[in-house]
Protein backbone atom coordinates (compact mmCIF):
# COMPACT_ATOMS: atom_id res chain seq x y z
CA UNK A 1 0.00 0.00 0.00
CA UNK A 2 1.04 3.16 -0.59
CA UNK A 3 2.48 5.43 2.40
CA UNK A 4 0.74 8.75 3.28
CA UNK A 5 2.80 11.77 2.11
CA UNK A 6 4.71 9.61 -0.32
CA UNK A 7 5.50 11.08 -3.22
CA UNK A 8 5.05 8.67 -7.30
CA UNK A 9 5.54 9.16 -10.30
CA UNK A 10 2.77 9.02 -12.29
CA UNK A 11 5.11 5.77 -14.28
CA UNK A 12 5.17 3.88 -11.05
CA UNK A 13 0.94 4.49 -10.66
CA UNK A 14 1.13 3.40 -14.24
CA UNK A 15 3.07 -0.36 -13.19
CA UNK A 16 1.26 -0.75 -10.02
CA UNK A 17 -2.18 0.38 -11.94
CA UNK A 18 -1.00 -2.74 -14.39
CA UNK A 19 0.04 -4.97 -11.99
CA UNK A 20 -3.15 -5.39 -10.04
CA UNK A 21 -5.47 -5.21 -13.75
CA UNK A 22 -3.18 -8.67 -14.08
CA UNK A 23 -3.63 -9.73 -10.57
CA UNK A 24 -7.42 -9.28 -10.68
CA UNK A 25 -7.60 -10.86 -14.35
CA UNK A 26 -5.74 -13.58 -12.76
CA UNK A 27 -8.39 -13.90 -9.84
CA UNK A 28 -11.13 -13.65 -11.99
CA UNK A 29 -9.67 -16.35 -14.23
CA UNK A 30 -9.13 -18.62 -11.15
CA UNK A 31 -12.80 -17.71 -9.87
CA UNK A 32 -14.24 -18.66 -13.16
CA UNK A 33 -12.37 -21.94 -13.42
CA UNK A 34 -13.78 -22.87 -9.97
CA UNK A 35 -17.22 -22.11 -11.01
CA UNK A 36 -16.55 -24.29 -14.17
CA UNK A 37 -15.73 -26.74 -12.51
CA UNK A 38 -18.27 -26.75 -10.19
CA UNK A 39 -20.62 -26.94 -13.21
CA UNK A 40 -18.69 -29.39 -14.60
CA UNK A 41 -18.99 -31.82 -11.29
CA UNK A 42 -22.35 -31.03 -11.55
CA UNK A 43 -23.07 -32.21 -14.92
CA UNK A 44 -20.89 -35.10 -14.31
CA UNK A 45 -23.11 -35.92 -11.46
CA UNK A 46 -26.23 -35.60 -13.21
CA UNK A 47 -25.25 -37.32 -16.52
CA UNK A 48 -23.94 -40.47 -13.91
CA UNK A 49 -27.12 -40.23 -12.15
CA UNK A 50 -29.55 -40.27 -15.53
CA UNK A 51 -27.34 -42.84 -16.82
CA UNK A 52 -27.63 -44.88 -14.27
CA UNK A 53 -31.94 -43.98 -14.66
CA UNK A 54 -31.65 -44.95 -17.93
CA UNK A 55 -30.32 -48.43 -17.50
CA UNK A 56 -32.55 -49.08 -14.66
CA UNK A 57 -35.69 -47.92 -16.73
CA UNK A 58 -33.68 -49.56 -19.75
CA UNK A 59 -33.83 -52.90 -17.44
CA UNK A 60 -37.20 -51.92 -16.63
CA UNK A 61 -38.39 -51.80 -20.22
CA UNK A 62 -36.33 -55.26 -20.58
CA UNK A 63 -38.28 -56.83 -18.14
CA UNK A 64 -41.73 -55.63 -19.26
CA UNK A 65 -41.10 -56.40 -22.65
CA UNK A 66 -40.67 -60.09 -21.46
CA UNK A 67 -42.90 -60.41 -18.96
CA UNK A 68 -45.47 -59.30 -22.07
CA UNK A 69 -44.05 -61.68 -24.08
CA UNK A 70 -44.49 -64.19 -21.69
CA UNK A 71 -47.88 -63.50 -20.59
CA UNK A 72 -48.94 -63.18 -24.32
CA UNK A 73 -47.71 -66.47 -24.77
CA UNK A 74 -49.49 -67.70 -21.91
CA UNK A 75 -52.84 -66.26 -22.88
CA UNK A 76 -52.72 -67.70 -25.98
CA UNK A 77 -52.40 -70.94 -24.59
CA UNK A 78 -55.72 -70.30 -22.30
CA UNK A 79 -57.57 -69.05 -25.61
CA UNK A 80 -56.84 -72.00 -27.46
CA UNK A 81 -57.41 -74.40 -24.46
CA UNK A 82 -60.84 -72.66 -23.95
CA UNK A 83 -61.79 -72.74 -27.82
CA UNK A 84 -61.18 -76.67 -27.54
CA UNK A 85 -63.04 -77.16 -24.40
CA UNK A 86 -65.92 -74.55 -26.34
CA UNK A 87 -66.01 -77.19 -29.01
CA UNK A 88 -66.25 -80.39 -27.09
CA UNK A 89 -69.31 -78.98 -25.24
CA UNK A 90 -70.89 -77.75 -28.92
CA UNK A 91 -69.98 -81.64 -30.27
CA UNK A 92 -71.23 -83.07 -27.47
CA UNK A 93 -74.93 -81.15 -27.57
CA UNK A 94 -74.92 -81.96 -31.21
CA UNK A 95 -74.27 -85.87 -30.64
CA UNK A 96 -76.78 -85.88 -27.32
CA UNK A 97 -79.76 -83.84 -29.47
CA UNK A 98 -78.96 -86.02 -32.06
CA UNK A 99 -80.12 -89.38 -30.64
CA UNK A 100 -83.33 -90.41 -29.77
CA UNK A 101 -84.05 -90.08 -26.17
CA UNK A 102 -85.41 -93.14 -24.46
CA UNK A 103 -89.21 -93.29 -23.87
CA UNK A 104 -89.35 -93.68 -19.77
CA UNK A 105 -86.86 -90.72 -19.27
CA UNK A 106 -89.63 -88.34 -21.10
CA UNK A 107 -92.71 -89.56 -21.53
CA UNK A 108 -94.02 -89.00 -18.02
CA UNK A 109 -97.43 -91.12 -18.90
CA UNK A 110 -95.10 -94.23 -19.68
CA UNK A 111 -95.90 -96.65 -16.64
CA UNK A 112 -94.02 -99.93 -18.32
CA UNK A 113 -91.50 -102.37 -16.59
CA UNK A 114 -88.74 -100.13 -17.82
CA UNK A 115 -89.84 -96.94 -16.14
CA UNK A 116 -90.30 -98.87 -12.85
CA UNK A 117 -87.03 -100.19 -12.73
CA UNK A 118 -85.17 -96.81 -12.67
CA UNK A 119 -84.42 -96.50 -8.74
CA UNK A 120 -84.79 -93.12 -6.72
CA UNK A 121 -80.71 -92.75 -7.00
CA UNK A 122 -81.40 -92.06 -10.76
CA UNK A 123 -79.59 -95.39 -11.46
CA UNK A 124 -81.29 -98.68 -12.44
CA UNK A 125 -81.95 -101.97 -10.93
CA UNK A 126 -79.72 -104.71 -11.83
CA UNK A 127 -81.85 -107.43 -13.93
CA UNK A 128 -82.21 -106.37 -17.85
CA UNK A 129 -79.36 -105.34 -19.91
CA UNK A 130 -80.98 -104.41 -22.68
CA UNK A 131 -82.64 -101.59 -20.26
CA UNK A 132 -79.13 -100.85 -18.73
CA UNK A 133 -77.33 -100.03 -22.32
CA UNK A 134 -80.72 -97.55 -23.11
CA UNK A 135 -80.51 -95.75 -19.78
CA UNK A 136 -76.79 -95.01 -20.67
CA UNK A 137 -78.34 -93.32 -23.54
CA UNK A 138 -80.78 -91.81 -21.93
CA UNK A 139 -78.20 -90.03 -19.08
CA UNK A 140 -76.17 -89.22 -22.27
CA UNK A 141 -78.77 -86.94 -23.42
CA UNK A 142 -79.49 -85.47 -19.80
CA UNK A 143 -76.03 -84.57 -19.78
CA UNK A 144 -76.02 -83.05 -23.22
CA UNK A 145 -79.22 -81.23 -22.85
CA UNK A 146 -77.68 -79.53 -19.40
CA UNK A 147 -74.67 -79.22 -20.83
CA UNK A 148 -76.72 -77.24 -24.07
CA UNK A 149 -78.03 -74.52 -21.36
CA UNK A 150 -74.99 -73.95 -20.06
CA UNK A 151 -73.52 -72.97 -23.29
CA UNK A 152 -76.96 -70.94 -24.32
CA UNK A 153 -76.10 -68.85 -21.22
CA UNK A 154 -72.66 -68.20 -21.51
CA UNK A 155 -73.67 -65.17 -23.26
CA UNK A 156 -74.78 -63.55 -20.16
CA UNK A 157 -72.21 -65.11 -18.33
CA UNK A 158 -69.55 -63.39 -20.91
CA UNK A 159 -70.74 -60.36 -20.28
CA UNK A 160 -70.70 -60.51 -15.91
CA UNK A 161 -67.05 -61.98 -16.31
CA UNK A 162 -66.71 -58.60 -18.68
CA UNK A 163 -68.36 -56.05 -16.16
CA UNK A 164 -65.85 -57.93 -13.79
CA UNK A 165 -63.11 -57.29 -15.79
CA UNK A 166 -63.85 -53.68 -16.68
CA UNK A 167 -64.37 -53.20 -12.48
CA UNK A 168 -60.86 -55.00 -11.84
CA UNK A 169 -58.94 -52.44 -14.67
CA UNK A 170 -60.55 -49.60 -12.96
CA UNK A 171 -58.96 -50.90 -9.69
CA UNK A 172 -55.67 -51.35 -11.13
CA UNK A 173 -55.56 -47.71 -12.51
CA UNK A 174 -56.71 -46.13 -9.39
CA UNK A 175 -53.69 -47.79 -7.45
CA UNK A 176 -51.50 -47.65 -10.66
CA UNK A 177 -48.70 -46.06 -9.06
CA UNK A 178 -48.11 -48.54 -6.11
CA UNK A 179 -48.80 -51.66 -8.57
CA UNK A 180 -45.89 -50.05 -10.79
CA UNK A 181 -43.87 -49.49 -7.97
CA UNK A 182 -44.38 -53.05 -6.40
CA UNK A 183 -44.18 -54.86 -9.81
CA UNK A 184 -40.71 -52.92 -10.50
CA UNK A 185 -39.25 -53.90 -7.19
CA UNK A 186 -40.51 -57.52 -7.45
CA UNK A 187 -39.15 -58.18 -10.63
CA UNK A 188 -35.35 -56.49 -9.76
CA UNK A 189 -35.43 -58.31 -6.79
CA UNK A 190 -35.91 -61.69 -8.47
CA UNK A 191 -34.78 -60.77 -11.87
CA UNK A 192 -32.53 -63.98 -12.50
CA UNK A 193 -34.83 -66.36 -10.33
CA UNK A 194 -37.17 -68.60 -12.41
CA UNK A 195 -40.94 -69.47 -10.93
CA UNK A 196 -40.10 -72.78 -8.73
CA UNK A 197 -43.43 -74.78 -8.94
CA UNK A 198 -42.43 -75.93 -5.47
CA UNK A 199 -42.87 -72.40 -3.99
CA UNK A 200 -45.52 -71.10 -5.68
CA UNK A 201 -48.61 -69.06 -4.53
CA UNK A 202 -51.94 -70.76 -4.00
CA UNK A 203 -53.22 -67.47 -6.27
CA UNK A 204 -51.36 -68.18 -8.91
CA UNK A 205 -51.19 -70.64 -11.88
CA UNK A 206 -47.99 -72.43 -12.71
CA UNK A 207 -46.87 -71.33 -16.27
CA UNK A 208 -43.34 -72.09 -17.55
CA UNK A 209 -41.25 -69.60 -18.60
CA UNK A 210 -42.37 -67.42 -15.57
CA UNK A 211 -40.08 -65.21 -13.94
CA UNK A 212 -40.28 -65.58 -9.82
CA UNK A 213 -40.72 -61.75 -9.65
CA UNK A 214 -43.57 -61.93 -12.41
CA UNK A 215 -45.38 -64.54 -10.43
CA UNK A 216 -45.39 -63.70 -7.64
CA UNK A 217 -46.66 -59.44 -9.04
CA UNK A 218 -49.47 -61.87 -10.17
CA UNK A 219 -50.33 -63.02 -7.34
CA UNK A 220 -50.47 -59.59 -5.58
CA UNK A 221 -52.61 -57.94 -8.73
CA UNK A 222 -54.80 -61.13 -8.50
CA UNK A 223 -55.68 -60.95 -4.57
CA UNK A 224 -55.63 -56.42 -4.48
CA UNK A 225 -58.08 -56.93 -7.39
CA UNK A 226 -60.15 -59.92 -6.59
CA UNK A 227 -62.31 -57.70 -3.98
CA UNK A 228 -63.95 -54.26 -4.07
CA UNK A 229 -65.99 -53.75 -0.91
CA UNK A 230 -67.18 -55.61 2.32
CA UNK A 231 -70.62 -57.15 2.54
CA UNK A 232 -72.10 -57.76 5.74
CA UNK A 233 -73.81 -61.32 5.96
CA UNK A 234 -75.02 -61.25 10.01
CA UNK A 235 -74.75 -58.84 13.00
CA UNK A 236 -75.43 -59.11 16.43
CA UNK A 237 -75.30 -57.11 19.63
CA UNK A 238 -72.92 -57.34 22.23
CA UNK A 239 -74.75 -55.47 24.73
CA UNK A 240 -77.74 -56.25 27.15
CA UNK A 241 -80.82 -54.51 29.01
CA UNK A 242 -78.57 -54.07 32.39
CA UNK A 243 -74.88 -52.49 31.38
CA UNK A 244 -74.95 -49.22 29.04
CA UNK A 245 -71.16 -49.77 28.50
CA UNK A 246 -70.73 -51.61 25.37
CA UNK A 247 -67.15 -50.86 24.07
CA UNK A 248 -66.02 -54.01 22.49
CA UNK A 249 -62.18 -54.23 23.42
CA UNK A 250 -61.27 -57.59 21.58
CA UNK A 251 -62.77 -60.32 19.13
CA UNK A 252 -60.68 -63.56 18.58
CA UNK A 253 -61.66 -66.81 17.10
CA UNK A 254 -60.65 -69.42 18.52
CA UNK A 255 -58.44 -72.34 17.28
CA UNK A 256 -60.57 -74.59 14.92
CA UNK A 257 -62.52 -70.93 13.73
CA UNK A 258 -65.83 -72.50 15.23
CA UNK A 259 -66.12 -70.15 18.02
CA UNK A 260 -65.63 -66.37 18.53
CA UNK A 261 -64.56 -65.08 22.30
CA UNK A 262 -65.48 -61.11 22.93
CA UNK A 263 -65.37 -59.22 25.69
CA UNK A 264 -65.12 -55.30 26.93
CA UNK A 265 -65.92 -52.76 29.09
CA UNK A 266 -69.42 -55.06 30.44
CA UNK A 267 -66.78 -57.17 32.68
CA UNK A 268 -67.99 -59.82 30.42
CA UNK A 269 -66.49 -62.57 28.49
CA UNK A 270 -69.21 -63.85 25.85
CA UNK A 271 -68.19 -66.84 23.31
CA UNK A 272 -70.33 -67.36 20.19
CA UNK A 273 -70.70 -70.19 18.11
CA UNK A 274 -69.91 -68.72 14.53
CA UNK A 275 -72.06 -70.77 12.52
CA UNK A 276 -75.13 -69.97 14.62
CA UNK A 277 -74.60 -66.17 14.15
CA UNK A 278 -74.07 -66.57 10.35
CA UNK A 279 -76.88 -68.89 9.54
CA UNK A 280 -79.26 -68.54 11.91
CA UNK A 281 -81.02 -65.14 11.33
CA UNK A 282 -82.14 -63.27 14.46
CA UNK A 283 -82.37 -60.12 16.43
CA UNK A 284 -80.48 -61.33 19.66
CA UNK A 285 -78.08 -63.92 19.05
CA UNK A 286 -77.07 -65.62 22.96
CA UNK A 287 -73.70 -66.25 23.63
CA UNK A 288 -72.85 -70.00 24.28
CA UNK A 289 -70.78 -69.59 26.95
CA UNK A 290 -70.80 -66.21 29.26
CA UNK A 291 -68.16 -65.81 32.12
CA UNK A 292 -67.83 -62.56 34.63
CA UNK A 293 -65.03 -60.77 35.08
CA UNK A 294 -64.01 -58.33 38.37
CA UNK A 295 -62.61 -55.47 35.66
CA UNK A 296 -63.41 -54.07 32.55
CA UNK A 297 -61.05 -56.35 29.96
CA UNK A 298 -58.88 -55.50 27.31
CA UNK A 299 -57.63 -58.23 25.30
CA UNK A 300 -58.45 -62.00 24.74
CA UNK A 301 -55.78 -64.45 23.19
CA UNK A 302 -57.25 -68.33 22.83
CA UNK A 303 -55.01 -70.91 23.49
CA UNK A 304 -53.57 -72.35 19.73
CA UNK A 305 -53.13 -75.92 20.99
CA UNK A 306 -55.88 -76.38 24.22
CA UNK A 307 -59.20 -75.75 22.24
CA UNK A 308 -61.47 -74.63 25.62
CA UNK A 309 -58.66 -72.43 27.45
CA UNK A 310 -58.52 -68.50 26.59
CA UNK A 311 -56.35 -65.74 28.40
CA UNK A 312 -57.56 -62.24 28.93
CA UNK A 313 -56.09 -59.16 30.67
CA UNK A 314 -58.05 -56.28 32.09
CA UNK A 315 -57.72 -53.13 34.12
CA UNK A 316 -56.29 -53.95 37.07
CA UNK A 317 -53.78 -55.86 36.12
CA UNK A 318 -54.73 -59.30 36.12
CA UNK A 319 -54.09 -61.79 33.39
CA UNK A 320 -56.64 -65.02 33.80
CA UNK A 321 -56.80 -68.37 31.95
CA UNK A 322 -60.26 -69.42 31.76
CA UNK A 323 -61.87 -72.93 31.02
CA UNK A 324 -64.82 -72.69 28.60
CA UNK A 325 -66.01 -75.78 29.34
CA UNK A 326 -66.26 -75.50 32.89
CA UNK A 327 -66.39 -71.36 33.00
CA UNK A 328 -64.14 -71.11 35.34
CA UNK A 329 -60.71 -69.72 35.88
CA UNK A 330 -57.91 -71.77 35.11
CA UNK A 331 -55.07 -69.68 36.68
CA UNK A 332 -54.90 -65.88 37.72
CA UNK A 333 -51.85 -63.28 37.69
CA UNK A 334 -51.51 -60.36 39.69
CA UNK A 335 -48.20 -59.36 39.47
CA UNK A 336 -49.00 -56.19 37.25
CA UNK A 337 -49.24 -53.18 39.24
CA UNK A 338 -51.24 -51.36 36.51
CA UNK A 339 -53.84 -51.97 33.75
CA UNK A 340 -52.72 -54.98 31.73
CA UNK A 341 -53.72 -53.85 28.00
CA UNK A 342 -52.27 -57.08 25.82
CA UNK A 343 -51.98 -60.84 26.18
CA UNK A 344 -50.56 -63.55 23.76
CA UNK A 345 -50.51 -67.43 23.82
CA UNK A 346 -47.42 -68.97 21.95
CA UNK A 347 -48.25 -70.33 18.93
CA UNK A 348 -45.48 -72.84 19.64
CA UNK A 349 -45.31 -73.72 23.54
CA UNK A 350 -48.96 -74.47 25.19
CA UNK A 351 -48.34 -73.71 28.26
CA UNK A 352 -46.90 -70.38 27.56
CA UNK A 353 -48.57 -66.62 27.30
CA UNK A 354 -47.46 -63.03 27.67
CA UNK A 355 -48.48 -60.07 28.96
CA UNK A 356 -47.92 -56.16 28.55
CA UNK A 357 -49.39 -53.35 31.12
CA UNK A 358 -48.90 -49.77 31.94
CA UNK A 359 -46.67 -50.76 34.91
CA UNK A 360 -43.61 -50.80 31.75
CA UNK A 361 -43.18 -54.67 32.44
CA UNK A 362 -43.44 -57.53 30.14
CA UNK A 363 -44.11 -60.50 31.48
CA UNK A 364 -43.87 -64.49 30.45
CA UNK A 365 -46.34 -66.92 32.30
CA UNK A 366 -46.30 -70.50 32.39
CA UNK A 367 -49.41 -72.44 33.15
CA UNK A 368 -47.86 -74.79 35.51
CA UNK A 369 -46.56 -72.10 37.52
CA UNK A 370 -48.23 -69.71 39.57
CA UNK A 371 -45.31 -66.85 39.07
CA UNK A 372 -44.17 -65.25 36.29
CA UNK A 373 -41.23 -67.00 34.61
CA UNK A 374 -39.72 -63.52 33.11
CA UNK A 375 -39.97 -60.12 33.26
CA UNK A 376 -38.89 -57.23 31.10
CA UNK A 377 -38.71 -53.80 32.39
CA UNK A 378 -39.13 -50.87 30.17
CA UNK A 379 -39.39 -47.43 30.20
CA UNK A 380 -42.52 -46.81 28.58
CA UNK A 381 -46.22 -48.18 29.15
CA UNK A 382 -46.41 -51.53 26.92
CA UNK A 383 -49.48 -51.26 24.69
CA UNK A 384 -48.98 -54.48 23.14
CA UNK A 385 -47.46 -58.15 23.52
CA UNK A 386 -47.51 -60.56 20.34
CA UNK A 387 -44.91 -64.11 20.19
CA UNK A 388 -43.44 -64.81 16.82
CA UNK A 389 -45.89 -67.38 15.40
CA UNK A 390 -43.18 -69.25 13.95
CA UNK A 391 -41.06 -69.29 17.70
CA UNK A 392 -41.67 -69.42 21.29
CA UNK A 393 -38.28 -67.43 21.84
CA UNK A 394 -39.34 -64.32 19.97
CA UNK A 395 -41.76 -61.19 21.00
CA UNK A 396 -43.02 -58.13 19.45
CA UNK A 397 -43.58 -55.04 22.33
CA UNK A 398 -45.18 -52.12 21.25
CA UNK A 399 -45.05 -49.16 23.84
CA UNK A 400 -46.08 -46.10 24.57
CA UNK A 401 -42.77 -44.39 23.65
CA UNK A 402 -43.45 -45.02 19.45
CA UNK A 403 -41.44 -48.13 19.59
CA UNK A 404 -41.54 -51.59 18.65
CA UNK A 405 -39.24 -53.72 20.66
CA UNK A 406 -38.33 -57.01 19.16
CA UNK A 407 -36.79 -59.85 22.02
CA UNK A 408 -35.22 -62.88 22.21
CA UNK A 409 -36.54 -64.43 25.50
CA UNK A 410 -33.19 -66.14 25.47
CA UNK A 411 -31.31 -63.06 26.16
CA UNK A 412 -33.41 -59.87 27.45
CA UNK A 413 -30.87 -57.52 28.47
CA UNK A 414 -31.79 -55.87 25.74
CA UNK A 415 -34.02 -55.91 21.96
CA UNK A 416 -32.85 -57.93 19.12
CA UNK A 417 -33.88 -54.45 17.46
CA UNK A 418 -36.04 -51.66 17.79
CA UNK A 419 -38.40 -50.82 15.17
CA UNK A 420 -38.44 -46.88 14.75
CA UNK A 421 -41.00 -44.53 12.22
CA UNK A 422 -44.58 -44.34 14.63
CA UNK A 423 -44.35 -41.06 15.92
CA UNK A 424 -46.97 -41.97 18.23
CA UNK A 425 -47.74 -44.85 21.17
CA UNK A 426 -48.11 -48.13 19.31
CA UNK A 427 -51.38 -50.05 19.73
CA UNK A 428 -51.20 -52.65 18.35
CA UNK A 429 -48.31 -55.34 17.01
CA UNK A 430 -49.60 -58.48 14.76
CA UNK A 431 -47.13 -61.11 12.59
CA UNK A 432 -48.80 -62.01 9.10
CA UNK A 433 -45.54 -64.67 8.94
CA UNK A 434 -42.40 -65.55 11.16
CA UNK A 435 -40.78 -62.65 8.87
CA UNK A 436 -43.67 -59.94 8.54
CA UNK A 437 -44.74 -57.84 10.99
CA UNK A 438 -47.72 -54.75 10.95
CA UNK A 439 -47.89 -52.68 13.62
CA UNK A 440 -50.91 -49.98 14.03
CA UNK A 441 -50.50 -46.43 16.26
CA UNK A 442 -51.96 -43.08 17.18
CA UNK A 443 -50.54 -41.28 14.28
CA UNK A 444 -53.10 -42.57 11.75
CA UNK A 445 -50.61 -45.33 10.37
CA UNK A 446 -50.11 -48.82 10.08
CA UNK A 447 -46.60 -49.90 9.13
CA UNK A 448 -44.98 -53.20 8.01
CA UNK A 449 -41.67 -54.30 9.43
CA UNK A 450 -39.25 -57.38 8.15
CA UNK A 451 -37.93 -58.52 11.39
CA UNK A 452 -35.60 -60.81 9.64
CA UNK A 453 -33.83 -57.61 7.94
CA UNK A 454 -34.44 -55.63 10.69
CA UNK A 455 -35.91 -52.99 7.85
CA UNK A 456 -38.98 -50.79 7.64
CA UNK A 457 -41.08 -52.15 4.58
CA UNK A 458 -44.48 -50.19 4.13
CA UNK A 459 -46.73 -47.50 6.23
CA UNK A 460 -50.48 -47.44 5.46
CA UNK A 461 -52.55 -44.54 5.44
CA UNK A 462 -56.23 -44.17 4.99
CA UNK A 463 -58.00 -44.17 8.30
CA UNK A 464 -57.94 -41.97 11.36
CA UNK A 465 -56.65 -42.88 14.51
CA UNK A 466 -55.15 -40.31 17.15
CA UNK A 467 -56.55 -41.62 20.69
CA UNK A 468 -58.16 -45.04 20.86
CA UNK A 469 -57.39 -48.67 20.59
CA UNK A 470 -59.13 -49.31 17.15
CA UNK A 471 -58.23 -52.66 16.67
CA UNK A 472 -55.77 -54.54 14.00
CA UNK A 473 -56.09 -58.11 12.18
CA UNK A 474 -53.79 -60.12 9.65
CA UNK A 475 -54.02 -62.51 7.12
CA UNK A 476 -51.08 -63.79 4.94
CA UNK A 477 -51.92 -60.87 2.58
CA UNK A 478 -54.49 -58.47 4.21
CA UNK A 479 -54.40 -55.95 7.06
CA UNK A 480 -57.89 -54.79 8.75
CA UNK A 481 -57.98 -51.93 11.48
CA UNK A 482 -60.63 -50.12 12.77
CA UNK A 483 -60.99 -45.97 12.69
CA UNK A 484 -62.09 -43.30 14.84
CA UNK A 485 -65.24 -42.75 11.79
CA UNK A 486 -66.75 -45.48 12.77
CA UNK A 487 -65.36 -47.44 9.89
CA UNK A 488 -63.44 -50.59 9.13
CA UNK A 489 -60.35 -50.42 6.86
CA UNK A 490 -58.51 -53.45 4.33
CA UNK A 491 -55.55 -52.62 2.79
CA UNK A 492 -53.21 -55.19 0.73
CA UNK A 493 -50.04 -55.73 2.53
CA UNK A 494 -48.24 -54.57 -0.73
CA UNK A 495 -50.36 -51.46 -1.22
CA UNK A 496 -50.13 -48.21 1.16
CA UNK A 497 -53.70 -47.18 0.01
CA UNK A 498 -56.76 -49.13 1.55
CA UNK A 499 -58.49 -51.59 -1.03
CA UNK A 500 -61.92 -50.87 0.90
CA UNK A 501 -63.62 -50.19 3.67
CA UNK A 502 -67.01 -50.17 5.42
CA UNK A 503 -68.62 -47.58 7.68
CA UNK A 504 -70.88 -48.87 10.17
CA UNK A 505 -74.31 -47.54 10.48
CA UNK A 506 -75.69 -46.61 13.89
CA UNK A 507 -79.18 -48.79 15.10
CA UNK A 508 -80.57 -46.48 17.27
CA UNK A 509 -82.69 -43.88 15.30
CA UNK A 510 -82.73 -41.59 17.65
CA UNK A 511 -79.31 -40.87 17.69
CA UNK A 512 -78.04 -37.69 17.22
CA UNK A 513 -75.27 -37.19 14.17
CA UNK A 514 -73.05 -35.77 17.36
CA UNK A 515 -73.33 -39.10 18.74
CA UNK A 516 -73.14 -41.45 15.77
CA UNK A 517 -69.83 -39.86 15.13
CA UNK A 518 -68.60 -40.41 18.32
CA UNK A 519 -68.25 -44.35 17.79
CA UNK A 520 -65.16 -46.01 16.73
CA UNK A 521 -64.46 -49.38 15.87
CA UNK A 522 -62.81 -51.20 18.67
CA UNK A 523 -62.05 -54.58 17.59
CA UNK A 524 -61.19 -56.81 14.39
CA UNK A 525 -60.31 -60.02 13.65
CA UNK A 526 -59.88 -61.96 10.65
CA UNK A 527 -61.59 -65.61 10.05
CA UNK A 528 -58.33 -67.14 9.73
CA UNK A 529 -56.93 -66.78 5.28
CA UNK A 530 -60.47 -66.37 4.27
CA UNK A 531 -61.91 -62.98 3.53
CA UNK A 532 -64.71 -63.50 6.06
CA UNK A 533 -63.74 -60.89 9.45
CA UNK A 534 -65.39 -60.19 12.60
CA UNK A 535 -65.51 -56.36 13.51
CA UNK A 536 -66.65 -54.88 16.49
CA UNK A 537 -67.47 -50.71 17.48
CA UNK A 538 -67.65 -48.90 20.51
CA UNK A 539 -71.84 -48.93 20.98
CA UNK A 540 -71.45 -52.48 20.92
CA UNK A 541 -72.40 -53.80 17.43
CA UNK A 542 -70.65 -57.13 15.92
CA UNK A 543 -70.67 -57.41 12.72
CA UNK A 544 -69.80 -60.14 10.57
CA UNK A 545 -67.96 -58.76 6.75
CA UNK A 546 -66.62 -60.70 4.04
CA UNK A 547 -64.80 -59.00 1.03
CA UNK A 548 -66.71 -58.80 -2.04
CA UNK A 549 -65.79 -58.29 -5.75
Amino acid sequence: MLRQGCEVSIKELDILLALLAKKKRKMEQEEAERNMQILLDFLNCLRKQKVEELNEVQMDLQFIKEDISSVERHRMDLCRARDRYSLKLRTAGDDSSARKPWPSLVDKNSSGPISSTYNIRGGMSSGNLQIKKLDGWGQVNSSGLQRKDAVSGSDSQHINQSGLAVVRKKRVHAQFNDLQECYLQKRRQLANQSYNPQERDKNVIHREGYNAGLADFQSVLSTFTRYSRLRVIAELRHGDLFHSANIVSSIEFDRDDELFATAGVSRRIKVFDFSSVVNEPADLHCPVVEMSTRSKLSCLSWNKFVKNHIASSDYEGIVTVWDVNTRQSVMEYEEHEKRAWSVDFSHTEPTRLVSGSDDCKVKVWCTNQEASVLNIDMKANICCVKYNPRSGNHIAVGSADHHIHYYDLRNVSQPLHVFSGHKKAVSYVKFLSNNELASASTDSTLRLWDVKENMPVRTFRGHTNEKNFVGLSVNSEYIACGSETNEVFVYHKEISKPVTWHRFGSPDLDDTEDEAASYFISAVCWKNESPTMLTANSQGTIKVLVLAA
